[in-house]
């Protein structure tokens, strides 16, 4: 994880290596200074990914190769030698836990260890927390106007801005106070109970209710089958909730 990190974070690194400074003690604190969506408070998530991204943080032999092609040829061999041997053995951490409250300008997550790879961590941790309490709030306020009783789903795999969004996404509202995800590798890798609705596409491959097959519909209490056609067209005027989807809005 060493490598997700913005440039200037390299460059400034090798000024604080020739100027001797990279071993000072330095700390660093993680807060924000306006709540989002107007709202007076955020939920802390990402803490566990920030985490385990600072276990794994090494640069390798290939990370550095290619930090050679891209800082200036004037840097010297001595420094990614430097960072080759880098790592967060002398890094402590300490943090809010998943899911709590934090207000603004309340550090949530603070960073102890050498001013250079104190420094090299910003970009990483900010890119691992911010999203994810940024969708974790969204959702709790979600559930904060749902109430504790009502179900909520997270459906916006296809709209999520890549993969890796769609899972952070689908995790963090599930922190956040969302019941399900419609996402089956979210609910395979993290545990979140997965349900499904109905899509556009399935009511618009049937023409009428004459073509539903099979027609009867097996009670989950047991009991007698219901004819399904039937039991639809019985429920349209009374206590029933539909998606208008159809060829012919007048019909």
């Amino acid at each position: 994880m060493a490598p997700l990190a913005d440039l200037y974070q390299l460059t400034m690194a090798y000024g604080q290596w020739r100027a001797g400074r990279h071993r000072l003690p330095a700390t660093a604190e993680l807060f924000f200074r306006r709540a989002p969506f107007q709202g007076g408070f955020a939920l802390v998530a990402g803490v566990a990914e920030g985490l385990r991204s600072l276990r794994a943080f090494r640069f390798s032999a290939t990370d550095v190769a290619y930090l050679r092609s891209v800082l200036p040829t004037t840097t010297e061999d001595a420094f990614f030698d430097y960072l080759a041997t880098l790592d967060t053995s002398e890094v402590t951490v300490s943090a809010m836990p998943e899911g709590s409250i934090v207000f603004p300008r309340v550090p949530f997550l603070q960073v102890k260890g050498p001013l250079l790879v104190v420094q090299l961590l910003e970009t990483t941790l900010l890119c691992l927390v911010s999203y994810a309490s940024l969708v974790a709030t969204n959702a709790a306020r979600f559930r904060l106007l749902a109430g504790p009783d009502m179900k909520l789903m997270e459906i916006g795999l296809r709209r999520a801005q890549g993969p890796d969004g769609a899972l952070s996404a689908s995790k963090y509202s599930y922190i956040g106070g969302f019941d399900f995800t419609s996402n089956i590798l979210a609910g395979k890798l993290f545990g979140i109970p997965v349900r499904g609705t109905v899509a556009h596409s399935f009511i618009m491959s049937f023409t009428s209710l004459e073509e539903v097959e099979p027609r009867e519909l097996p009670p989950l209490a047991g009991g007698q089958p219901v004819d399904l056609p039937a039991l639809a067209e019985s429920w349209l005027g009374r206590d029933f909730q539909g998606l208008l989807d159809t060829y012919c809005v007048k019909r």
